[in-house]
């Protein structure tokens, strides 16, 4: 592996595992509870994260959703709602460290609907076979693991919410570097490899996401993380 290449990995390693810092400490100080705006949970973690990291920039929009906005994508903007007891909540932040982006999701439960547990359980079972199934196909193109991806919702018996079921990550600003076309996604009519190089001849990061749903009880389930790099 190229010095670059070895940096980059390390870098984007480094960025995950504070990512995953700031969640642990999300749950611990129990920012995730009832009673409270999503809004006002947003603004909270933003103030953890800047308290814990110096954080300010952001690639992408945070999200904080609950109840029934747990089933809108990503590009929806629905009405900030109020958390209520037994709710379900995930979070989608994308914080940058020293220029290298994280993308980080969790799925949050407030009390013990099995239902909602179900849920949190499939999709983090769920990512780790869709990262098995990236693992155990050399040529893979993002068309096949968004396939594997509903597949995978089928089975555990709910329906795909997302037009995508990931995207390249990198170093700030991977988007105006690769550009926002299908190429970048693990989309449906993204049939390049995913381990095809990029312009430059550098091998390409993606983040996988699983985003499970269920229309008639009005819950989603969300989670991401890095796949291309351990």
């Amino acid at each position: 592996m190229s010095s670059y290449m070895e940096k980059r990995h390390s870098s984007l390693r480094e960025a995950e595992r504070k990512a995953e810092q700031l969640f642990k400490a999300i749950e611990e100080k129990q920012i995730m509870r009832s009673g409270v705006t999503e809004k006002q949970i947003n603004r909270e973690i933003y103030d953890l994260a800047f308290q814990m990291f110096g954080i300010k920039k952001y690639w992408h929009k945070r999200i904080v959703r609950a109840g029934k906005n747990t089933l809108y994508p990503y590009r929806e903007n629905p009405p900030d709602l109020t958390v209520n007891d037994n709710d379900i909540i995930f979070l989608d932040f994308g914080p940058i460290f020293e220029d290298w982006e994280a993308d980080f999701g969790r799925t949050y439960v407030l009390g013990d609907d099995p239902i909602k547990l179900k849920l949190q359980r499939d999709i983090a079972l769920a990512w780790e076979e869709g990262k098995a199934y990236f693992r155990s196909k050399p040529d893979i193109t993002g068309s096949e693991l968004f396939a594997y991806a509903c597949e995978l919702a089928t089975k555990y018996g709910w329906e795909y919410g997302g037009p995508h079921a990931g995207h390249l990550i990198g170093e700030f600003p991977h988007e105006q570097i690769q550009g926002d076309e299908v190429d970048n996604y693990i989309h449906p009519d993204n049939h390049i490899p995913m381990r095809d190089p990029d312009t430059n001849g550098h091998p390409r990061d993606w983040i996988l996401e699983i985003h499970f749903i269920d229309r008639e009880l009005e819950i989603g389930g969300f989670l991401e993380q890095l796949l291309t790099v351990d």
